[in-house]
């Protein structure tokens, strides 16, 4: 059996993941980034390695590819590609119906639309501000003392919003602490700030076109607050799975099993194919 990877490194995790030759993942793992970025790099495949039960001096891992913005620093790899190509290309291959992505991550959120192969055709990022990605969710946990994942489930005991004005990271917790100072619910600012985060989404969405298929990727994808208020407000389900804090490292790895396949087919051959 040969065996493709991908390790995407982003900017506060790095994932990893290796797929079979039926591509079906069968190993995965996931790290802080931390300030070693090819530290992090290393420990997310071999974890995923170690997941997957694969003796990679025996099993074989045929073809790496690096993602991420840190995709230059996965020393062991064999290539590069860009983290949209790999979320367009996981989205796809995961729900197949996917024309529009979403990737919301720890400081950027991009929205994607793809071709039914999973081709990028049309891409928007808010590279600029992080209003819109889980950078201002870290905030709103900060200034409120609580754990990351439990920001989605407090968020959704709440039913009236509180409008959060701020547009800049910087100054987030200083409006939500304000805001709990003048008496307003914990669960009412945090579903403002879902909502928030949700509007900027849907306004980079909106610039490439909202298809009904659209599929939620990074690791923004596991709150589940965050969920609920963006099929609120695109007014149709999302698609969202386990795996689609991995969809980046996916993709790569769905790169990577092209590339071994294209190794084992006759040059002639590929000739006439392209």
């Amino acid at each position: 059996m040969t065996y493709a990877a991908g390790v995407d490194v982003g900017s506060t995790q790095t994932k990893a993941v290796i797929i079979d030759e039926d591509l079906r993942i069968v190993g995965r793992a996931l790290v802080s980034t931390g300030s070693n970025v090819t530290v992090a790099a290393e420990s997310a495949y071999e974890l995923a390695l170690k997941q997957g039960n694969i003796l990679e001096e025996q099993d074989g891992v045929g073809f790496i590819i690096g993602t991420g913005y840190g995709r230059y620093k996965v020393t062991f790899g064999d290539a590069q590609t860009t983290e949209i190509s790999c979320h367009g290309r996981g989205a796809v291959h995961m729900f197949p119906g996917t024309r529009t992505v979403v990737d919301m991550g720890g400081q950027d959120t991009k929205a994607i639309r793809v071709s039914p192969t999973g081709e990028i055709l049309d891409f928007v990022m808010n590279d600029k501000c992080a209003a819109g990605t889980g950078r201002f969710l870290g905030a709103a946990a900060s200034a409120l003392d609580l754990p990351l994942d439990q920001l989605g489930p407090t968020a959704l005991q709440s039913s009236r919003p509180v409008k959060i004005t701020t547009t800049c990271t910087v100054f987030a917790d200083g409006e939500i602490l304000s805001l709990i100072g003048k008496g307003k619910r914990v669960e009412d600012v945090l579903l403002g700030v879902h909502h928030s985060v949700v509007s900027r989404s849907i306004g980079l969405l909106s610039r490439v076109g909202i298809d009904k298929e659209v599929t939620f990727t990074g690791g923004v994808a596991n709150n589940t607050g965050m969920v609920s208020v963006l099929n609120q407000e695109l007014g149709f389900d999302v698609n969202v799975s386990e795996d689609s804090h991995f969809m980046g490292a996916l993709g790569a790895a769905l790169f990577a099993m092209d590339r071994i396949v294209a190794g084992r087919t006759p040059a002639r051959l590929q000739e006439v194919k392209a």
